[in-house]
């Protein structure tokens, strides 16, 4: 039997209603599916959605300052005030970093609040989103001073008879980094490096594997921390990744 006008209309509405209400998902599904190999947003790329970014540059409700007040709006760092790099640093050792700074085991009066005021998730995400950054040119590598030869000694071979290893042993060759735990120094500014071998010296900052920069630094003099930190400043960062076809 023929359906009736009336009825052909409700069942109409009815579908119509039906597809309005289906789930994202479905949706998408009804559409077609993504082209096979269609690029996805780059976490750093213009317009995509990226909380890492925002609480770089303008910071969070909780209170958190913009990251870029003190670091740089590229996540340069400020070297005339020691505020060290972050762009293209391992993502997951700025994640360390900043729940070192939360739970007192990197002491830091500016950073232990603004830390402490981070989720987890903002944390993953600012840390994502400067590991993701291009690295600037070390703004110290054409300094005018020369560097104190002390520098590379110490760096390149260490001092064995203060018990003193090479810094490159851990932190690569030209200093770039190893994993995780051994961030790049090569143009990282040389106030920041020593601050921070100071730091290990006083035990204020001991939140390192197995405590070795605690046991380094506490065998450098004065003129061993100025020499290494002016060394590793004037060295060039660490070139781009290869872009693979």
């Amino acid at each position: 039997m023929a359906a009736s006008p009336l009825m052909a209309r409700k069942v109409g509405i009815a579908v119509l209603l039906l597809a309005l209400a289906a789930p994202p998902a479905l949706a998408g599904q009804a559409a077609g599916p993504t082209a096979p190999g269609a690029p996805a947003s780059a976490p750093n790329a213009p317009g995509a959605a990226n909380p890492g970014m925002t609480i770089a540059n303008e910071g969070t409700k909780q209170g958190a300052p913009a990251c870029a007040t003190c670091h740089g709006a590229r996540g340069e760092g400020q070297p005339a005030s020691g505020f060290p790099r972050l762009a293209g640093l391992n993502a997951a050792y700025i994640l360390h970093q900043l729940a070192s700074f939360a739970d007192g085991s990197r002491a830091n009066p500016i950073m232990q609040p603004v830390a402490t005021a981070l989720t987890g998730p903002e944390r993953s995400a600012v840390a994502a989103y400067f590991a993701g950054l291009p690295l600037p040119a070390a703004a110290e590598a054409k300094a005018a001073t020369p560097v104190d030869p002390r520098g590379a000694e110490l760096a390149l071979h260490g001092d064995w008879g203060v018990g003193v290893p090479a810094c490159e042993s851990c932190h690569g060759p030209g200093a770039m980094g190893v994993g995780t735990s051994f961030p790049p120094l090569a143009g990282q500014n040389a106030a920041y490096i020593s601050a921070q071998l100071e730091a290990w010296q006083a035990g204020t900052r001991h939140d390192d594997p197995l405590g070795l920069m605690g046991g380094v630094a506490s065998r450098l003099t004065k003129r061993d921390i100025g020499a290494v930190a002016g060394y590793f400043a004037a060295l060039p960062t660490p070139p781009p990744p290869e872009a693979k076809p």
